[in-house]
């Protein structure tokens, strides 16, 4: 399946990496490897995450990656990269992410 990062998602990586960052580069750089290769993972095994379960719809789906969640849309042989939020943040009331594709 294509995998396609979508700019939410792409801004949350680097917003990850530069908070990360303010303490060490050498650990930012190594956690934001490790998310890529966990969205890797989920391009060959696209149902290795659950539903997102404030939403409850099969196509929305996530891993979990540390106190992370990477959420993604399956549709038809492409896989997007929605969103990567902290696993505290509630999700219940809207979408964390503007993406209409």
């Amino acid at each position: 399946m294509k995998l396609v990062w979508t700019e939410p998602a792409v801004i949350d990586l680097e917003s990850i990496r530069d908070y990360i960052s303010k303490d060490s580069e050498y650990y930012a750089s190594l956690f934001v490897e490790r998310i890529i290769i966990a969205v890797e993972k989920i391009a060959l095994f696209p149902q290795l995450g659950r539903e997102v379960p404030e939403y409850k719809t099969n196509n929305i789906r996530e891993v979990l990656f540390y106190n992370y969640r990477l959420i993604y849309e399956i549709k038809d042989n492409e896989i997007f990269i929605l969103t990567i939020v902290h696993g505290a943040r509630d999700l219940s009331n809207s979408h964390p992410w503007d993406f209409s594709g």
